[in-house]
């Protein structure tokens, strides 16, 4: 039997937080007086109304919880933040239709960073600040999710996270896990500080680099300028973006260990190896293409490479260049990038690329063991071995997830929509990425979708933001059984 009040009673605590959260929107809607103070004072009294209503309710209720509890609560977090979240923008005025409202809501809070907003420069302060809060605070709970839900749920690929905790208990977080949660907080909050401080000192608006910061640490991609970063066009603030997306997209825990000096440990993760040669050797290729092919000036053609393809395989989504106007080679591969997304334990959505990594490892594996039939020859990974179970569990993974985008992009071409565009909208919002191709490419908006579109593609995002299991499992019968 799943225990309903203890959910709700988390449920509460959740949406007393988004009220609270809502407050420095409310005071930068007062300073620059945008005129959204009463929305968003009216959004975050509703929230904190109910959220304050459910958690006291329950709050006699016992906090352990089991792991269908933990499928429940992680799913329902992310609905619960959407229906609250969306208040802001329905009672400004700044979004009027509801599957509208939903889109960008989901859009922020799972820091995937596609906008069906036109004009985001009208968009009053206040509501502009939470749409960029809304993905610092996604992006903030993927690494609660990851360090102290998610290894409980046994999701495939965070087995493989680097972390120092040894991991939940089947009843109730280790304390150990929860110390290396506010680790790993202190760590975010303090780079998205530091970001800001920078962001203003080379040239941004104090606003500016508040949203930026947020949006930027998330991997996330909201902007406050229609022409996203590209209205930035000063070097310096281009390469400080490029560096604290790649930092962002790196395991968190590897970013605390690094922190504290022990650089060997980072180093020694092979998921980060392959993260940077990869990204690495990938920039390299496409600048060259783009210096021969377009004749701009080379640092030009290595930053605008540089920049898109840190911020597409990170899955930030920010833009600088339309790298779907090089050519379709290249186009093709960007496209390619879609499907990437950075480490396990950041802040990144997509396939994560400790699975990439296993499937070619083990695949490589297999041709070796086709010559020794008789050899055992185990797949590593950090110089630790990997078991069979996980192995399955992550080509599971990749089955199902190119399952859901081709399934995915049948439903949108049914519902009328070209291949391009259908591939591209199915293959960013499964990613959490932003800009893809076609009619949604880097100088593209999500607005001309049909309001069922929207909703489809808002339970994509859902979809890859919570590594697919974890939403598809509740759909299954066997997971409402009573025990």
């Amino acid at each position: 039997m799943i225990h309903f009040k203890a959910i709700f009673k988390v449920m509460g605590g959740l949406l007393m937080l988004l009220a609270v959260s809502m407050m420095p929107c409310i005071a930068f809607s007062y300073y620059y007086r945008s005129g959204d103070d009463f929305p968003l004072i009216m959004a975050a009294l509703i929230s904190g109304t109910v959220g304050a209503t459910l958690f006291f309710s329950f709050a006699s209720q016992d906090q352990n919880i089991r792991k269908r509890e933990g499928y429940l609560i992680v799913a329902l977090s992310w609905v619960f933040m959407t229906i609250f979240g969306l208040l802001p923008y329905l009672f400004s005025g700044s979004i009027v239709h509801f599957p509208d409202a939903v889109f960008e809501t989901v859009s922020g809070f799972t820091t995937t960073g596609a906008t069906i907003l036109e004009d985001i420069e009208a968009v009053p302060s206040g509501v502009l600040l939470w749409r960029s809060m809304t993905q610092w605070i996604g992006g903030l709970g993927i690494i609660v999710l990851t360090v102290a839900i998610f290894p409980l749920l046994g999701i495939g690929g965070i087995e493989l996270f680097v972390a120092e905790a040894s991991g939940p208990t089947p009843d109730k977080l280790h304390p150990r896990i929860q110390e290396t949660a506010k680790r790993l907080w202190l760590v975010y909050v303090g780079l998205t500080v530091l970001l800001i401080m920078l962001f203003n000192l080379q040239g941004m608006t104090f606003f500016d680099a508040v949203n930026h910061g947020l949006t930027t640490m998330a991997t996330g991609g909201f902007s406050t300028k229609n022409a996203s970063m590209a209205y930035f066009s000063q070097p310096i603030i281009q390469y400080t973006a490029i560096f604290f997306m790649f930092l962002a997209g790196t395991n968190f825990t590897l970013i605390y260990l690094g922190l504290k000096g022990k650089l060997n440990r980072v180093w020694a993760s092979d998921e980060f190896k392959a993260y940077f040669i990869s990204v690495s050797l990938v920039v390299i290729f496409i600048a060259v293409a783009v210096y021969l092919v377009t004749g701009i000036h080379w640092e030009q053609a290595f930053r605008d490479t540089l920049f898109q393809v840190v911020s597409l395989v990170t899955t930030t989504g920010f833009v600088t260049a339309d790298y779907t106007a090089y050519n379709s080679g290249l186009t093709i591969i960007f496209f390619m990038l879609l499907f990437t997304g950075a480490c396990a334990g950041s802040t990144s959505g997509g396939i994560k690329f400790i699975r990439h990594l296993t499937f070619v490892k083990n695949s490589t594996l297999e041709f070796k063991r086709l010559v020794h039939p008789r050899a055992v020859i185990p797949l590593k990974i950090n110089g630790e071995r990997v078991n069979g179970r996980i192995i399955t569990h992550i080509f599971t993974f990749l089955l199902v997830y190119l399952m859901i985008f081709v399934l995915g992009s049948i439903v949108m071409s049914i519902a009328g929509y070209d291949l391009l565009t259908s591939f591209g909208a199915v293959a960013t919002s499964l990613g959490n990425v932003g800009p893809a191709i076609g009619n949604v490419g880097p100088t593209d908006n999500f607005a001309f979708f049909s309001p069922f579109a929207k909703l489809f593609l808002s339970f994509l995002m859902l979809l890859g933001r919570l590594e697919l299991f974890t939403i598809l499992v509740l759909f299954t019968p066997f997971f409402w059984r009573a025990n």
